[in-house]
């Protein structure tokens, strides 16, 4: 097993944060920048990344943005919080999206979150992916300019212990398929 497949294996979405212990800004850094290097639809790096560590401002995210029924409780625990945002440009997501009806920003910016998701459990950092919040909130708290759409939050810091990453997955058969659709992927 190579490196990168450990991280991929031991990447798990956190919900229980120590408060405690800050993420330094170089690793903040480290993480952004891992996202920075992701490919984009042509090259257009049309994601932007907010890093919130300012304690109100994340209490305010908790407090004012998330929606109801799922609030996400323990996001207040997390020392980061990283709003995932695309500038969209003409060419790859205006008219991509009008010739293929995909929204390529939105899939530029899941590959550069994920980036940012693995750098993260490589160095020992948690995540959980967010997208259960109110747009025109944190645009709001964050000062975001309402051209700009947030499609994702990304808490992040140290777990406050051991999470489990060996959720039950569904078997390879399951999802993949060879050369035709309902043609089980197998080895």
């Amino acid at each position: 097993m190579t490196a990168l497949d450990q991280i991929i294996r031991s990447r798990y979405s956190c919900r229980s944060y120590d408060p405690a212990r800050p993420v330094s800004r170089a690793d903040l850094r480290s993480v952004v920048e891992a996202a920075r290097l992701a490919p984009s639809a042509c090259n257009s790096q049309t994601w932007r990344f907010i890093v919130v560590t300012d304690r109100v401002l994340r209490e305010r995210i908790c407090d004012e943005a998330m929606r109801a029924v799922v609030g996400n409780p323990w996001l207040r625990d997390a020392p980061a919080v990283i709003a995932g945002a695309s500038e969209l440009d003409f060419t790859a997501n205006r008219l991509g999206r009008a010739v293929t009806d995909i929204d390529y920003y939105q899939v530029d910016l899941g590959i550069a979150m994920e980036h940012m998701a693995l750098k993260a459990a490589e160095m020992g950092l948690a995540t959980c992916w967010i997208g259960w919040f109110k747009e025109k909130k944190i645009r709001e708290i964050l000062d975001i300019p309402g051209k700009i759409r947030v499609s994702a939050l990304l808490a992040l810091g140290y777990p406050k212990e051991k999470g489990n990453p060996e959720k039950v997955r569904k078997p390879l058969e399951k999802i993949a398929f060879l050369e035709k659709w309902d043609r089980p992927f197998k080895a």
